[in-house]
């Protein structure tokens, strides 16, 4: 009898038994001893299986958006009123910041915020001073933000104000880029000035004198009250006691009607003549920043085209304001001068890096092979 020695063994097709299934079981390991566990631990008490599981608790910051109406507005009201004073000044002004960035400032609340910048503002020349002038560019700047929520009056408030806060303090940059940005914002703002007229001159040479002698003088002037010129004028003939009592109250409506609107003209006028006032001076006062920073080479040309502009412009500005500006582009042509001679207003020469450069070498021998032509093995090589 042959035998078989596969005969014992599965077939080749079959699969492979699993090797786990061969190995005998493993002794379960015994539970520890509850004598073990400490007494002063206790056992947590049993849940039941249907209720829900406790929510989380976590921790929530209140930020200015969480903050009712109210609270942004007494907010406002505390810095306004905090602001004014230098030592707070740096800390209330980033407040207000914060305030813009979280949105807070709306249509309903802009006339609160308004007055902080109004407050701010109280001294036109405070925000040139080199302890704040930081702290007035980061809250002006961050203002722009908030055009839409302005009236149309204070929208151009504004405006002027970011004229001293934001582009005069640019012109004190070390950033030849944003001098040069805040230039062409000059020279734009006086290219949209209208042309001054007589009238300006004239009421810009009667604000120079005394207030008490022109009060005096218009009391002189018109000895006949208001109100009974006007009646006068009015009624020259008498007809108004033929005329019925509505038709009286009716005409009196009309009057009231025209002397209010009147007075809504006369007062536009007035603040638009006010602001175009202030514009100029602004205008002017970063004329005379820029032409300060005249000994700093990078700045010498830039600064010689925006006082020739206002030099060509000089009929946008009132009588006073032109002689300001000739006198300061009087000046700049004689630096200008002395600059090309290479001579300061102090005689020392007043020259920059590349002009230095210039003249020493200007004078010096250099010959094109002079590097080149030695006995190191290296020239000639590169020579090929």
């Amino acid at each position: 009898m042959s035998s078989n020695l596969f005969q014992d063994l599965p077939p080749p097709s079959a699969p492979a038994s699993d090797p786990a299934a061969l190995k005998p079981p493993e002794s379960q390991p015994q539970a520890a001893a509850p004598a073990l566990k400490s007494a002063l631990k206790r056992s947590k008490p049993p849940q039941p299986q249907d209720a829900a599981p406790a929510p989380k608790k976590s921790l929530r910051f209140k930020t200015i958006a969480d903050t009712s109406q109210t609270q942004v507005i007494d907010a406002m009201k505390k810095i306004a009123s905090h602001i004014t004073n230098a030592s707070k000044f740096s800390k209330a002004s980033k407040l207000a910041i914060q305030l813009i960035q979280a949105g807070s400032v709306k249509p309903t609340n802009s006339d609160y915020f308004f007055a902080i910048l109004e407050a701010v503002m109280c001294s036109p020349t405070t925000c040139n001073d080199p302890l704040v002038r930081a702290d007035y560019h980061a809250l002006f700047s961050a203002a722009q933000d908030l055009t839409q929520c302005f009236s149309q009056k204070q929208h151009k408030l504004l405006s002027l104000w970011t004229i001293r806060a934001v582009l005069a303090n640019d012109l004190f940059t070390d950033d030849s880029f944003v001098f040069s940005k805040a230039c062409g914002r000059i020279k734009d703002a006086i290219s949209n000035l209208p042309v001054a007229t007589k009238y300006d001159d004239i009421e810009e040479a009667a604000a120079l004198k005394d207030e008490s002698a022109t009060e005096s003088q218009h009391d002189s002037l018109n000895p006949i009250p208001e109100s009974s010129a006007n009646e006068d004028e009015s009624d020259p003939f008498g007809l108004d006691a033929l005329i019925p009592n509505a038709s009286k109250n009716e005409k009196a409506k009309v009057k009231l009607d025209a002397e209010a609107s009147s007075n809504i003209r006369k007062d536009e006028d007035e603040d638009a003549k006010i602001f175009l006032k202030s514009q100029r001076e602004a205008l002017i006062l970063c004329l005379e920043i820029a032409a300060k920073r005249y000994k700093i080479p990078w700045c010498q040309t830039v600064i010689d085209i925006t006082v020739k502009h206002a030099f060509d412009n000089v009929s946008r500005f009132t009588c006073k304001q032109r002689n300001a500006i000739e006198k300061l582009w009087a000046s700049i042509r004689e630096q200008q001068t002395r600059r090309k001679q290479g001579k300061s207003v102090s005689g020392k020469l007043d020259v920059n890096a590349f002009e230095w450069l210039q003249q020493k070498y200007s004078t010096e021998k250099i010959s094109i092979r002079h590097s080149v032509g030695g006995n190191t093995r290296r020239a000639e090589q590169w020579l090929g």
